[in-house]
């Protein structure tokens, strides 16, 4: 087994970064052990959003693109380090947006809200300013379809913990 913090440290990196993993992927340790590092699942993204990270890990580049949750990844993923269980969530993250988004400045921008299929970005209407966007945490998928588009790269996708 790889000890991955000695290796981070090797590379500069004390603590290694979390790492987006794709859809419905195992808990981190039991991924990193069974994936193989095959690229399959990077091959068969229709989005190109699952790249090669760390390691060679498979992690998501949500600049490249959103996720579909189309499941083609966990479908060609030999190893399972990809598993999805009837009903399981494909993930728990969702999107946040941070103070450099152009309505907190004063600027009026809604691309965020227009890129979000569930509609989970509203803008509330404040005095005296532009609106300010609101994330529905219930309506986000943490697909990502925000994150590109926005000109400021003021929004992440982040797991709860981090929230």
């Amino acid at each position: 087994m790889v000890d991955h913090s000695r290796r981070a440290f090797f590379r500069g990196r004390p603590r290694p970064r979390v790492e987006k993993r794709p859809p419905w992927a195992l808990p981190e340790n039991d991924f990193i052990e069974r994936c193989t590092r095959c690229d399959a699942c990077l091959a068969t993204c229709p989005t190109r959003i699952l790249i090669a990270g760390d390691g060679g890990y498979p992690t998501v580049d949500f600049a490249a693109g959103e996720c579909t949750f189309c499941g083609d990844c966990v479908a060609v993923c030999q190893p399972k380090a990809l598993h999805r269980a009837e009903e399981q969530p494909a993930w728990s993250y969702k999107a946040i947006i941070g103070e450099d988004c152009l309505p907190h400045q004063g600027v009026e921008c809604r691309v965020c809200g227009d890129f979000c299929d569930p509609r989970a970005i509203r803008f509330l209407p404040r005095l005296g300013g532009s609106p300010l966007p609101e994330i529905d945490p219930e309506k986000c998928t943490g697909c990502g379809a925000c994150v590109a588009p926005c000109p400021t790269a003021a929004i992440t996708i982040t797991p709860p913990a981090q929230r």
